[in-house]
């Protein structure tokens, strides 16, 4: 396998919300002196490693990142379901038949989480006092290793022990771990250097986000009494096409899944695909504003990786906008092997514009 993999792909987003500030407005940056939107990386992690796409490639691959592993095993331990059905479910609806008692449950439970973190104030009255107080990231074989350790300590009844409370796993069969990394701060041992870095969407053209005030009417309002709406509201929205930049390296994702190739070139197929496809689910139901994207370019090779952000420094503008983006793209490429030589191996573009190129050719190329 080729040491980096480089994607560079531009997608063209109508009015939209994908991703909001802390004042629900969407996310800005000011790039050549003008604001652009953006999309933050972690956005669109969440998407494509949450997607469809990703659960049905890569199905026994994904972990879970949560603070709620106390409470998922507390469930376990006072139901008798399997910690994997309790972490599938949606509705926490499960009837009670314990295995232990309620306060061994709360105390074996807390200790088993907080094996991954620290652990907060417990309180009797809530599950969230079993939580932990930052997100982690638990592998497969992990969750397989919390469920053994119910099965065992509840047929026992007894409290795990030092030994069996050796949950973390530095090898492990987590894709999404593998790609984005993860960080313990009490157990750095047992930490993940990503093997994918994901630069924020910015968009080429310049943006003004605009406000959009709206009504709602009462579907019991007759018009009699009041004529009036049933609720004022306001949204704020842009729209923009954006590019993003995504640099793999593909020996440490190797690495990080423990050697498996197979694995490793699934993964990447996986990304490629949802790099493509998949968009961030800010405020879907209120703009669907679903994408494709209108370009992509693969590139291979040992060069020392490189962004090509620069080439929308000068915000695109006119009637050809995506067509203007493609060539300010494929000119800076151009420009930076000019000037520093081939900074890939190989490469390869798929063009929706012009209906060049296919995602399946890009998917082959990309593991060949």
């Amino acid at each position: 396998m080729t040491k980096f993999v480089q994607i560079h792909t531009l997608v063209s987003y109508p009015p939209s919300n994908l991703n909001r500030d802390d004042l629900g407005r969407p996310k800005t940056a000011v790039m050549g002196g003008t604001q652009r939107l953006r999309v933050s990386s972690q956005s669109l992690k969440r998407a494509w490693r949450t997607s469809d796409i990703f659960k049905e490639s890569l199905s026994g691959h994904i972990g879970i990142r949560t603070k709620g592993m106390g409470p998922s095993v507390y469930k376990a331990l006072t139901t008798g379901f399997n910690l994997a059905d309790i972490l599938d479910c949606k509705d926490n609806s499960f009837p009670v038949n314990p295995l232990v008692s309620e306060k061994d449950a709360r105390e074996w439970s807390r200790s088993i989480a907080g094996v991954f973190g620290k652990s907060k104030k417990d309180s009797e009255d809530s599950l969230t006092g079993l939580e932990i107080e930052q997100l982690a990231h638990f592998s497969p074989e992990e969750i397989s290793a919390i469920d053994q350790l119910i099965a065992k300590i509840s047929s026992c009844k007894s409290a795990p022990s030092k030994d069996d409370l050796d949950l973390l796993r530095q090898k492990h069969t987590a894709v999404d771990i593998a790609m984005f990394g993860r960080m313990l701060a009490s157990n750095t041992k047992f930490n993940t250097e990503a093997a994918v870095q994901v630069s924020h969407a910015i968009t080429t053209n310049e943006v003004a986000v605009e406000d959009d005030f709206f009504t709602a009417v009462d579907d019991l309002n007759r018009g009699e009494d009041d004529m009036g709406s049933g609720h004022l509201g306001e949204t704020e929205f842009a729209s923009g096409l954006f590019y993003i930049y995504v640099c793999v390296d593909c020996e440490l994702l190797e690495r990080n899944l423990g050697g498996d190739k197979e694995l490793a070139k699934k993964a990447l197929c996986a990304l490629v695909e949802a790099m493509a496809k998949v968009s961030p689910t800010g405020k879907q139901n209120s703009f669907a504003s679903r994408a494709y994207a209108s370009y992509m370019m693969l590139e291979k090779g040992k060069q020392q990786p490189r962004s090509l952000s620069v080439s929308y420094l000068e915000p695109v503008r006119g009637r050809s906008m995506l067509k203007s983006a493609i060539d300010a793209l494929k000119q800076t490429n151009q420009n930076m092997i000019k000037v520093y030589g081939g900074c890939c191996e190989n490469s390869m573009d798929m063009n929706a514009y012009t209906g060049e190129g296919s995602l399946d050719e890009m998917l082959n190329f990309v593991v060949n």
